[in-house]
């Protein structure tokens, strides 16, 4: 191999290195996992409130790039924070962070520009809109992180409010969050995140429990975690029926994913390998969040070209 090869090789590594940490920098599965509802709200809200998408384009770019700009900047300001943590849990320790190749006061700095930038794109949507993004950032950033995270067991309940206000962005930069769909919208995504962050923690027991997060499943045991599952879970099912406005169809189909996944929950009771089946809970609960939201989309589509 030549010099240039060699020069071209290596600079390949730099930036798959480079983007590698990027990725895990902005948590990118998390940060996709939160804008997807915000788009979820926003069409939505074209659609119950009869109004052409074509007069709100320029209102959704600014409400998908700025939210998730906000967003990016909480999960940076988050692994700023939780370095120390990171350090210690193993799914963690390739984080930029955790590693040097991104400073700490860089880190601290980039979250908080991405945050600003994303606030002042919003300042040009609705008022509505920036209350629930800041609502969103200061309970994940200040609420979660910085203060219940490590103390308190409800740490999951409170970092679930942040992820939940993420439909009623898209939905307020359109019209007024008092309507039934963002309130369920709201609850789905609440309720949704316990059972999801329960089954995580069960995986990851161990390293929660070094890390000293009081993850439920960490504090009270796997069993406890189980039943608080089951309970949430069971609390998704009359949710789809208060949507009827979006049809049979998504009814069924969403009722379908609540019954599988209170099945799957309920079983969790009697099964003796819990790692295993908190796997499948974890799995089950990804795509069924997924699917969800997709569908609300999918089942609204013939309204858009009436």
């Amino acid at each position: 191999m030549n010099k240039e090869m060699a020069s071209a090789l290596v600079g390949k590594q730099k930036i798959s290195l480079l983007i590698a940490d990027i990725k895990s920098l902005l948590k990118a599965g998390v940060l996709l996992a939160n804008v997807l509802p915000v788009f979820s709200g926003f069409w939505l809200a074209i659609y119950f409130f009869n109004v052409s998408i074509v007069d709100y384009w320029g209102v959704f770019l600014l409400t998908m790039l700025g939210s998730t700009m906000v967003m990016a900047g909480a999960l940076i300001i988050n692994n700023w924070f939780d370095v120390d943590i990171d350090t210690v849990m193993e799914r963690t320790k390739k984080r930029p962070t955790v590693t040097g190749h991104f400073t700490l006061r860089f880190v601290l700095l980039l979250g908080i520009i991405l945050t600003a930038v994303g606030f002042i794109l919003l300042f040009f949507t609705t008022t509505e809109a920036v209350i629930y993004t800041f609502i969103g950032w200061f309970t994940y950033v200040v609420l979660y992180t910085m203060w219940s995270k490590r103390r308190y067991t409800f740490n999951t309940i409170i970092g679930s409010i942040s992820g939940a206000v993420s439909p009623l962005i898209g939905w307020t930069a359109v019209g007024s969050s008092l309507h039934t769909v963002p309130a369920i919208l709201f609850l789905l995504l609440f309720i949704f995140q316990m059972p999801h962050t329960y089954a995580i923690a069960m995986r990851k027991h161990a390293e929660y429990k070094a890390a000293g997060v009081a993850m439920l499943p960490v504090t009270k045991g796997f069993l406890t975690a189980k039943k608080h599952i089951v309970f949430y879970v069971l609390c998704l099912l009359p949710l789809p029926f208060f949507l009827t406005q979006l049809g049979t169809v998504f009814i069924v189909l969403a009722t379908i994913l609540n019954v599988g996944w209170f099945l799957l929950a309920v079983y969790g009771l009697f099964i003796k390998d819990d790692l295993k089946w908190a796997r499948w809970n974890f799995l089950y609960s990804v795509n069924y969040i997924m699917i969800i939201f997709l569908l609300m989309v999918i089942v609204t589509l013939p309204g858009y070209f009436k």
